[in-house]
């Protein structure tokens, strides 16, 4: 006790001086500056961005300024400086003899003389011309100029050749298309003009420079504030995923300790705080607090019988250190109590030197309640055995009686000293009188290992049936069962037997008429199969009548088809009366249907003889679906009825391209047919797990429900007032559905009268026939 008062004394002493520095979990809840900057970090985040962007753009307008009033400097620099070379060497001309009516190179070389340093620099050309505006001498030299007009060079609507100095400095566009200023003076005594030109790209030069290096250091400097931002960036994601990390694995240890109903304990001895985890809260029903518990608010939470938690600790720091495993109660919120098993480690912290029982506390009160109900079945277990009416022993691993009821004893008549606990099997059965006859049971099926059954008959007469059954751990166990009305009941039970033998003759003679039944019914069956197959066989005659008759039919009715037209066209001559033009469209009309029946009973026949193979290749379908709405585009427009398209682009699919598009054209057919004057037929299609989704949708009459089901079988035609005025063989959706099923795909149709008709169909991207020869590759 002393050494723990010693203790908290030189804690309380260190404690006036500074503050007491909490660890772990403490320091974490005891600053709160840190949590305002955890809430506060996601407005930072957002602003640091918007601060760089305004940053960089007030630095752009900053040099976008700077740059603009350097380039309006710069124009105006160079408009004094043309107007002063311009005033000097014109009052130079004017100071000497008339130079015009002199040689060229003495004007050449006056002019030369006249010019101050620098004066055709940054592109400036200096012209000197008579007063008729004839130019006599350049500087540079320009000999291509020389002999022309400054008005040729200038331009004929500018004033400065008329007014001169007056004129001042003008921009303007020279006649060969190039931007400049310029200037002109005139000579005293109308001896002659000097004309100061400079390219505007030349006044500008030194300032695109600057421009360009002021562009490539703001890009520079951009760039690297850029590349600031995103390393912060990528240093707060990674700072973040490192919270994420310790959040996590937080949660995971708070989770494992709350299923495992398990607490986390960090008891600081020297002043008497303890920190407890929420799963310790939760054991406990209580609230989870952040500040620490005081060692009075523990104390009175522990059952008075298991100690004191003062002695404890006390006794923790006599002896030195070490751990501690102890089992105390601790008082639930709801009143009672809850069995912990404290197991913890005395730890000194490096810092301060304070020692800290650090440990963990399992809740045990389950298996402190299971012991005592282990306890309790134990007594109703062996109260069981007592009363059961079977004799019942059980031995373990060797050979030692571990338990046995008075049945056995009595049947086997055995004195009390030889039933002890413990008593090896030899010297029980040393004492037991033994059976006059034993008859092993034989068992049905693999018998288990260590199992046995037999029948044995006492001195007495009584029968008994022994099961023995070896145990998990070794042992065995025997039960004895009192079969003797069971015995006695089996003598009954064989002359019972011998009674039903006779029955089971009659019972023969009725299963041989079964037989006989049975047999006639496989000749029923053989002979349906005979049937079937004659009706396969007269279904592909059928078929191939139709594709020959087909074939047959198909001559005639191309040359009718083109001597119609060639009569429809009077390609020689008129026929004379309308009503010839008349039954030429006709026939035309009815040859060309007659042969659309045709190929269509061409294709059904050729599909169901299984002699129609897929190309199959990469097909855009909106390509395809563009083309199928190009070919029904004249047909709908004759109704007045919306063409529409709907398609997913870059949308491939592994088909064959004209069967694809005869399935698009027989539902955009029957789509057109069945819509009313301005009525709308939308195709769409887009992508599903596997392959596509293609839909015809129209505003059209509508199919009863009860007609759905038969469409899509051959020549079958919904009737009512509206197909009887259309054609049609009943064929284009039977050929359809059949081309979607030779792909792997299926056809669904739903529609209500009077409202509309959609067609769905769906599309696998790899036909069953390409995925085999893959498999096969």
């Amino acid at each position: 006790m002393e050494r723990l008062s010693a203790l908290v004394g030189r804690s309380a002493g260190r404690g006036a001086a500074r503050p007491i520095a909490l660890s772990g979990h403490a320091r974490l809840l005891a600053a709160p500056a840190y949590a305002r900057l955890v809430e506060n970090e996601a407005v930072f985040r957002r602003a640091i961005p918007i601060l760089t962007v305004i940053f960089i753009l007030v630095i752009a307008a900053y040099r976008s300024a700077a740059l603009v009033g350097a380039y309006e400097e710069t124009e105006v620099t160079a408009r004094d400086t043309l107007s002063l070379i311009a005033t000097t060497v014109a009052a130079d001309l004017g100071a000497a003899p008339d130079l015009t009516t002199g040689a060229a190179e003495a004007l050449q070389s006056a002019l030369d003389q006249t010019l101050p340093p620098r004066a055709v620099a940054d592109g400036r050309q200096i012209l000197f011309a008579d007063d008729a505006g004839t130019i006599l001498a350049s500087a540079p030299v320009r000999p291509d100029l020389e002999g022309r007009t400054l008005n040729a060079l200038l331009g004929e609507s500018q004033p400065l050749t008329i007014f001169g100095a007056r004129a001042g400095v003008l921009e303007l566009t020279l006649t060969d298309g190039t931007d400049a200023i310029a200037t002109v003076r005139h000579l005293s005594d109308a001896r002659g003009m000097i004309a100061l030109v400079q390219p505007t790209e030349a006044v500008f030069a030194s300032w695109r420079r600057s421009l360009s290096a002021n562009a490539t250091l703001f890009a520079c400097t951009s760039g690297v504030i850029l590349v600031l931002v995103y390393a912060f960036f990528a240093q707060s994601t990674r700072a973040r995923e490192a919270d994420t990390i310790y959040g996590a694995t937080r949660a995971r240890i708070d989770t494992a300790l709350l299923r495992g109903r398990c607490g986390l304990i960090d008891w600081d001895l020297a002043r008497g705080r303890m920190f407890w985890s929420a799963s310790m809260y939760d054991i406990l029903g209580r609230e989870p607090r952040d500040e620490l518990l005081g060692f009075h608010e523990v104390s009175t939470l522990v059952h008075p019988e298991d100690g004191d938690l003062f002695a404890l600790a006390d006794g923790i720091l006599a002896s030195g250190g070490g751990t501690v495993d102890r089992t105390l109660r601790l008082a639930h919120a709801d009143g009672r109590w809850v069995w912990l098993r404290i197991r913890a480690e005395l730890v000194a912290e490096a810092t301060g030197g304070s020692p800290h029982l650090i440990g963990i506390a399992v809740d045990i009160t389950e298996q402190k309640i299971l012991a005592e109900r282990s306890a309790t079945a134990d007594l109703r277990l062996r109260d069981g055995i007592e009363t059961i009416s079977e004799a019942f022993v059980l031995w373990d691993a060797d050979n030692r009686l571990v338990i046995c009821n008075s049945k056995y004893q009595q049947l086997h008549e055995l004195p009390d000293e030889a039933i002890v606990e413990g008593t090896p099997y030899a010297a029980v059965m040393k004492h037991a009188s033994l059976p006059i006859v034993t008859t092993q049971i034989p068992t049905d099926g693999r018998p288990e290992e260590g199992a046995r059954s037999y029948e044995a008959q006492l001195a007495d007469g009584r029968w008994l049936q022994i099961n023995e059954r070896r145990t998990k751990d070794g042992g065995f166990v025997s039960v004895g069962t009192d079969i003797t009305a069971l015995k006695r009941h089996e003598e009954r039970l064989m002359e019972s037997e011998r009674r039903m033998r006779a029955t089971v003759a009659d019972l023969r003679q009725s299963r041989q008429k079964l037989e006989s039944q049975a047999r006639q019914l496989v000749e029923l069956a053989e002979k349906y199969a005979e049937e079937k197959t004659r009706a396969e066989e007269a279904n592909r005659a059928k078929s191939e009548f139709l594709a020959n008759i087909s074939h047959e039919l198909r001559t005639p009715l191309n040359a009718i088809i083109g001597f119609s037209e060639i009569m429809q066209q009077g390609m020689f001559g008129s026929l004379g009366s309308e009503k010839y033009v008349e039954y030429c469209s006709d026939i035309h009309h009815s040859g060309n249907y007659l042969l659309g029946v045709i190929n269509d009973i061409l294709d059904m026949s050729r599909i169901e003889a299984g002699q129609l193979d897929l190309s199959v290749e990469a097909v855009d379908v909106e390509e395809v679906v563009g083309e199928a709405t190009r070919i029904m585009g004249a047909s709908a427009s004759e109704k007045g009825i919306l063409l529409a398209a709907g398609i997913t682009p870059s949308l491939k699919l592994n088909v064959d391209r004209r069967a694809m598009k005869q399935i698009l054209l027989n539902l955009l057919s029957n789509a057109v047919k069945f819509t009313t004057q301005g009525g709308r037929v939308t195709v769409r299609a887009r992508a599903e797990h596997g392959g596509i989704v293609l839909a015809v949708e129209d505003t059209g009459i509508g199919i009863p429900k009860k007609e759905i089901s038969r469409l899509g079988q051959p020549f079958v035609q919904v009737e009512n007032q509206f197909t009887k005025s259309h054609k049609g063989s009943g064929l284009g959706l039977a050929i359809a559905r059949s081309l979607i099923h030779l792909h792997g795909g299926r056809m669904e149709i739903q529609s209500e009268v009077g409202v509309g008709t959609v067609v769905t169909v769906h599309m696998l991207n790899e036909p069953p026939a390409r995925e085999k020869e893959r498999q096969a590759a």
